[in-house]
């Protein structure tokens, strides 16, 4: 009989009442299940003696015989590294000491043999060994040694309560011992041989217990591969459900809206990648399905002509659209822009935000129910329970990670059927994160500028170069140009980063003179009023430098302002730096974006400053940034909790994350109800999952 891994883990041998509560309490172990699932942190390997040339980027930690032959002392932010070069016949690997760098250096005897032992890190293309343990040759080989020898995850309770590794280790074997090591598979026949992946005891039996390090490696691959995958399933399943049960409005044919405004009005010749993206929105508009896309475009690159020819073919249909934005400016935005395009086809267009005239609203009520407003831009307003549409057909949601899960569906809310959903973002999201955290919309990417935009020149100066930047601001505003300065602001009350903006601005006030020169200031501590009041007059040209905090991050447009200069922009994340720096180059002439620091950068901060010189990329710079941050903290802490993986990296692993979506996606395309005889394992295991795991609906 086989032994069922929902066992609470009280009943295991070795376990008992109290440990069970430690293990539950610190480890949130409270199945035969869980603990399984309690994958070592690393691997001491006293086993097997490597040579240079056999190393493999893999967590395991390794020991190897050779000779240092020399040190040499190199400097970092704070103070030194000691770095010794170690070689054995086959190459040479670095050893680092961050501390004790004397005792070191006194104590090693240079070109004698030595066993080392640790974990190596790929670093710039060479393998290195950070604090290794070191022992003579002559003496260690007096000394005994165990196998390769897993080690968990544990906190200071556990350890402080004598459950150490040792222990944990001497459960687990009792776990293989009760259940045979046997455990039932959980993918098909032929995606194991097709990946030539180990079966699933294998893998378990050698990631706790590796009798080698390729046993190891292949082990993790296909653990990694299965939590992959069946995250990806689910997604892709969650998507074709929504497609199958959730009935949009079919939106048959394109008309006059539509037609005219492409043969006769479109403003500028679309893009490759614009015409792309209304083709798939077009597809998904004319099929039964609920549309639910997510349209993904950097700073510039056109998707509100795109999110317009959508809102074209709803009205074609008989439809209204809305288009809900999360703030006043770029709502009113919006509004100019598409009232602009909506006059040539005598379309009725309204916005409603909070500062709407209460006469103004009833009058947009009414025409919105009686089908007469074809067209609604707004804020959060456009969610409140007075707003009652006739037939909402498409509503389209500008950067969508501002609003939360509960307000969309209110949107759901306002028609009998759902309306077809578009989310816009200039927020470049990883691949790799939109094919876990979005992976049940469809994505659109428009990844191409239009024609006639000029790259944006990025420089870091620092503080002492203050006065050749005064200089080059004054040219460009003689050229008729206008220029933003931004201030951090991490808390809209902290009292230092204020008086940093006051400052800032005082001094500006000196270099830039009235009546030569007209400034205006936007913070959080204004009134809406005066804000808006400051932010017009920059827009207008009626003012030629915009000291701001970094309220103008999203949305503002002046074609005219040609600079950007961020103040201490070590305290900005990369994804912000990249959103103001999209506020310039917005018209034909050439932009510049210049970021001041002081000399003293961290490591991060560097890395920040070096990827916003080097590319324009959106895409690329949510790479780093995700290699940076994290997956939590891009997404936030609301959905941090998404990537709760045991085994897989998301970062580290998106190769396999990959492949995981592709065979998921194959699988589904060919048989959508996994009914099939080959397809049964996994349609269990996937039930199993749901049914046991509670972080399988964490997608909004």
């Amino acid at each position: 009989m086989s032994v069922n891994l929902q066992t609470p883990i009280d009943y295991l041998k070795g376990v008992g009442p109290n440990r069970a509560d430690l293990l539950r309490s610190e480890l949130g172990i409270h199945t035969y299940q869980d603990l399984i699932n309690l994958f070592p942190n690393r691997y001491l390997d006293r086993t097997k003696y490597y040579k240079i040339n056999e190393l493999q980027r893999h967590s395991a930690e390794v020991q190897i015989i050779g000779k240092i032959i020399g040190f040499k002392e190199v400097a970092q932010k704070r103070g030194k590294r000691l770095v010794g070069t170690f070689q054995d016949d086959t190459g040479s690997i670095e050893l680092v000491w961050f501390r004790g760098q004397k005792w070191i250096r006194d104590s090693i005897k240079l070109n004698t043999p030595y066993v080392i032992f640790g974990k190596i890190n790929w670093f710039n293309g060479v393998f290195n060994m950070p604090h290794p343990e070191l022992e003579v040759l002559s003496e260690h080989n007096n000394n005994l040694r165990s196998s390769m020898q897993a080690i968990y995850p544990s906190t200071e309770k556990l350890a402080n309560k004598g459950i150490t590794n040792r222990v944990l280790t001497k459960i687990m074997q009792n776990l293989f011992l009760e259940t045979k090591g046997r455990f039932t598979e959980t993918l098909s026949e032929s995606m194991i041989s097709e990946l030539k992946l180990l079966p699933k005891s294998e893998a378990l039996f050698n990631i706790h217990f590796p009798k080698n390090q390729e046993l190891l490696s292949r082990s993790e691959f296909r653990l990694k591969f299965e939590e992959l995958f069946y995250i990806q399933l689910q997604l892709i399943l969650k998507n074709l459900i929504h497609k199958s049960k959730i009935k949009g409005f079919p939106f048959e044919y394109i008309g006059d809206y539509f037609n005219t405004f492409y043969n006769d009005h479109l403003p500028f010749n679309l893009t490759n990648a614009q015409k792309r993206v209304i083709k798939e929105i077009r597809q998904d508009l004319g099929s039964n399905a609920q549309m639910n896309r997510l349209l993904q475009g950097d700073v510039g690159s056109g998707k509100t002509i795109v999110a317009f020819m959508s809102m074209l073919m709803a009205l074609d249909n008989g439809f209204q659209a809305c288009l809900m934005a999360p703030t006043e400016i770029l709502s009113v935005q919006h509004y100019q822009g598409l009232s602009e395009l909506s006059k040539t086809l005598n379309i009725s267009i309204k916005i409603l935000t909070g500062s709407t005239k209460t006469s103004d609203r009833k009058k947009i009520h009414e025409s919105l129910e009686n089908g007469e407003l074809q067209l609604l831009i707004g804020t959060h307003a456009l969610l409140e329970d007075k707003v009652k549409f006739k037939n909402l057909g498409l509503a389209i949601i500008d950067e969508q990670h501002r609003f939360g899960v509960a307000q969309r569906s209110k949107l759901w809310k306002k028609n009998t059927s759902p309306p077809h959903i578009l989310v816009m973002t200039a927020t470049p999201i990883p691949r790799t994160l939109a094919m876990s955290v979005y992976g049940d919309l469809d994505i659109s990417i428009i990844d191409e500028l239009p024609p006639g935009r000029q790259a944006i020149k990025t420089v870091h100066r620092y503080d002492k170069n203050r006065l050749k930047v005064l200089r080059f601001m004054r040219d460009e505003i003689e050229k008729g140009r206008q220029v933003y300065i931004v201030y951090p602001l991490i808390q809209e009350s902290s009292a230092l980063d204020y008086k940093d903006l006051m400052d800032g601005y005082e001094s500006i006030v000196r270099e830039f003179p009235q009546p030569n020169y007209q400034i205006s200031i936007v913070h959080g501590k204004m009134k809406p009023a005066d804000k808006d009041y400051e932010m017009q007059r920059f827009i207008k040209g009626e003012t030629q430098i915009m000291v701001a905090t970094t309220v103008i991050e999203v949305g503002v447009n002046v074609p005219n302002a040609s600079v950007m200069i961020i103040e201490s922009a070590e305290r900005f994340g990369l994804a912000q730096l990249h959103q103001l720096r999209g506020r310039v180059g917005r018209g034909a002439e050439q932009s510049y974006c210049i970021l001041m620091t002081s000399h003293k950068l961290s490591q991060d901060s560097k890395t920040r400053l070096e990827t916003m010189t080097r590319t324009s990329d959106g895409f690329e710079i949510a790479e780093v940034d995700l290699k940076l941050r994290g997956p939590g903290d891009i997404m936030g802490t609301q959905q941090s909790g998404i990537l709760n993986l045991k085994i897989a990296n998301i970062i580290k692993d998106k190769d396999i994350l990959q492949s995981a979506r592709f065979y998921a996606k194959r699988i589904l395309e060919k048989d959508p109800s996994l009914g099939q005889k080959e397809h049964l394992v996994i349609l269990q295991t996937y039930r199993a999952l749901s049914k046991y795991k509670n972080i399988w609906n964490y997608i909004s």
